[in-house]
């Protein structure tokens, strides 16, 4: 995973979160700091002044992951199928790319012997995901654009037809990680859309005429 844009590789904190990220990926949560610092080029002194223990360099790393990925939701000029379009760029982007599966790979491993630490995972990353976009759709069923449902169910439904079976497929196949798809995303979110629309046909007629153009 690379560095957001709001993190300097010249700055020491910033080549540390960098050097963490790949290290978890390469060898899991159970990898030393001293391989952080080595890879980060600095003392471990210096990763302890930044980062008093590693399950803060953990979250930090899981911080700086799901913030770039809540940027791409926050463009409210944009309509509603534009938002999703950038979000799901985004979230497959990292999720499925070799970095993203590594690290799915390596928290997974660690479920059972760092329960607390995994559950703070969630937390930190894939629960703020979830409810950064639940608001996204729970408002655009206020304004009218998408069909009363229920939230929570809304939400999951897109994260999981954005994901689901592609990591299963690029997890276990050992298929190289697909290259980001502006066009099957779209294709996803149109299905989401019609599927979660107040009226199908406006949805068709609307996709029809921006096919067209």
């Amino acid at each position: 995973m690379t560095l957001p844009p709001d993190l300097d590789p010249t700055d020491c904190r910033s080549r540390l979160i960098q050097a963490a990220t790949e290290v978890f990926v390469e060898e899991g949560y159970r990898a030393s700091v001293e391989r952080v610092a080595v890879r980060a080029g600095v003392a471990r002194q210096t990763l302890y002044n930044h980062f008093p223990r590693k399950a803060d360099l953990f979250g930090e790393v899981v911080r700086q992951a799901i913030a770039a990925l809540l940027v791409t939701l926050g463009d409210e000029g944009q309509t509603l199928r534009e938002r999703l379009l950038r979000f799901g760029l985004a979230y497959r982007g990292k999720l499925l790319s070799a970095e993203g599966l590594g690290f799915f790979r390596a928290i997974v491993a660690e479920t059972a012997h760092f329960p607390e630490l995994v559950t703070n995972f969630y937390r930190t990353g894939p629960a703020q995901t979830a409810a950064r976009l639940r608001t996204i759709l729970e408002a655009a069923m206020e304004r009218g654009e998408l069909r009363r449902a229920k939230p929570d169910f809304a939400t999951t439904m897109l994260l999981s037809m954005l994901v689901g079976a592609d990591r299963i497929h690029y997890l276990f196949s050992g298929d190289p990680s697909p290259e980001p798809d502006p066009t099957l995303v779209g294709e996803i979110i149109d299905c989401y859309l019609r599927a979660f629309a107040p009226d199908p046909s406006r949805f068709a007629t609307t996709t029809s005429q921006r096919s067209t153009s």
